[in-house]
């Protein structure tokens, strides 16, 4: 990605995944609003490593799950005129194994869906003048980039309503890309595993470890991929230099899905 201050949301950014994906975008030079629901304090943690890349850094409080919320987190960039990429990150779940269907609640399963799947169109929808603007003063498209699942593939995951929400993205994708076409495209990120403290927040210390050694000694590629590792991926979708692609769903997961 060249230096040439693209313009982004990043939702979900205090920490994990989202967290890496605003820094590797400050390096590159992109102003970055960076978003959080309740972690306050490593949200401005990450403003501030992101500022010492030279960013210009704005702190929005938001649940997407909410519409005003979303409207709020998109109004920030107004004074930008435009947006250059939305990176839909914010997620939740609850850990349950799928055999027991009575550990998921419908109040359980709205709110993942609230998060994962109606946050993103919310998001999206909240932007899209926007990005709209951005694309134009460009002369490129302006990129949409979902962080989905490989749980939304396979339907795996922590929880059936995780998968479930996840499947829906994926679809969504498909379905925003041929309605916001030529002026915006979105893909979709479905990582496997990643070792951020997602796992240690469900499963606490010791579960989070069984995971992710079981995870090194299954997969063909033998390691555990980091917030870094798929971060790059976003911001590659992010970039310039996906200019061609939409609707797309690329997986990265350590060849997880060619376990049989």
């Amino acid at each position: 990605m060249s230096k040439d201050g693209l313009c982004a949301i990043v939702t979900g950014s205090a920490s994990g995944l989202g967290a890496a994906t605003a820094q590797i975008l400050a390096t590159q030079g992109a102003r970055l609003i960076i978003n959080y629901s309740n972690s306050k304090a490593e949200a401005e943690a990450t403003a501030e490593l992101c500022r010492k890349q030279g960013a210009e850094v704005l702190v929005v409080q938001g649940d997407v799950s909410r519409d005003e919320d979303c409207k709020k987190i998109a109004a920030a960039a107004q004074g930008w005129g435009r947006l250059d990429v939305l990176v839909n990150n914010a997620g939740t779940t609850k850990h349950v194994p799928h055999h027991d269907l009575d550990g998921l609640t419908a109040e359980d399963f709205q709110r993942i869906y609230a998060v994962n799947t109606i946050g993103p169109f919310q998001m999206v929808r909240a932007a899209r003048a926007l990005l709209e603007a951005g694309a134009k003063a460009s002369g490129r498209p302006s990129a949409v980039v979902n962080v989905s699942s490989i749980a939304g593939i396979s339907g795996g995951g922590s929880s059936v309503a995780y998968a479930a929400s996840k499947g829906a993205l994926n679809t969504m994708t498909q379905s925003l890309a041929r309605a916001l076409a030529p002026l915006i495209r979105v893909n979709t990120v479905c990582p496997g595993y990643i070792d951020t403290p997602w796992f240690t927040k469900g499963r606490g210390e010791a579960g989070a470890k069984q995971v992710r050694d079981t995870v090194i000694a299954r997969v063909p590629l033998k390691v555990a991929s980091t917030a870094e590792d798929i971060a790059n991926l976003v911001c590659f979708l992010a970039s310039p230099a996906s200019s061609n692609m939409t609707g797309e769903f690329v997986r990265m997961d350590a060849g997880m899905h060619l376990i049989q």
